[in-house]
């Protein structure tokens, strides 16, 4: 009996430390002293910091702190627009976009709009897809582009939109030779007329100029024999 006893006794004891053991932890975990949180500053360091080493998810992680954490702070919209950056780095185009725009949208007359509104058009420009694909991205990235020009003509980053918006018009016309081609191979030579003649009207200095004026001139050929040969 006195042996039961015993280890009753041992039993109720280790239970015991092991109660007390697990409660300090989970006192410690709920009510212990709190980590104290980093500053606006240091999480503006520490987000750059990792930007310029290439962190780029460790550099959004911290600049959302900072947004989340002092909305109101010196550094609050500086963290704005590197949180952009970070998105954009990361090839996180749409929600870089989305970032880019907010700010232009929050702070329009801030000293950094023409270079926003320069990668709102970078957003674009970085998905441009080869010619044979929907061209929806080139043709908003030359919007942005040509805005920027509009409002901020002699800055350096319209300079930079000027050569993109050529490259954008070339992507341009080649997917409109693309299409009318498509056309033509299928007999359809109303509907590559109408793609040679966009081309012509709109982009007659891409390279592309002198292929669309033969194409045109097969498809009224092609057209005029079929009228032949209806009668």
């Amino acid at each position: 009996m006195n042996g039961t006893n015993s280890i009753i006794r041992y039993a109720i004891v280790v239970f015991t430390l092991i109660f007390l053991l697990n409660g300090c932890a989970l006192y410690n975990r709920f009510f212990g002293e709190k980590k104290e949180d980093k500053s606006a500053e240091e999480l503006m360091n520490e987000g750059i910091e990792s930007l310029e080493k290439g962190n780029y998810t460790a550099a959004t992680e911290a600049f959302q702190a900072l947004k989340d954490r002092y909305p109101y702070s010196s550094f609050a919209i500086t963290a704005e627009l590197k949180m952009a950056d970070s998105l954009y780095n990361r090839s996180e185009f749409d929600s870089a976009y989305d970032a880019y725009d907010e700010f232009e949208k929050l702070h329009p007359r801030d000293k950094n709009i023409p270079y926003v509104i320069y990668q709102k058009g970078m957003c674009h420009f970085r998905q441009v897809k080869s010619i044979d694909r929907d061209q929806s991205h080139t043709l908003k990235a030359k919007e942005e582009f040509e805005r920027l020009i509009k409002r901020f003509p002699r800055e350096d980053y319209a300079n930079n939109a000027r050569k993109n918006i050529r490259e954008c018009l070339i992507y341009l016309a080649e997917y409109e030779l693309y299409v009318g081609n498509f056309y033509f191979k299928m007999g359809k030579y109303e509907a590559a007329l109408d793609r040679y003649t966009y081309l012509i009207n709109n982009y007659p200095d891409m390279g592309q100029y002198h292929e669309a004026l033969e194409r045109i001139s097969r498809c009224k050929e092609k057209l005029a024999q079929e009228e032949e040969e209806s009668k």
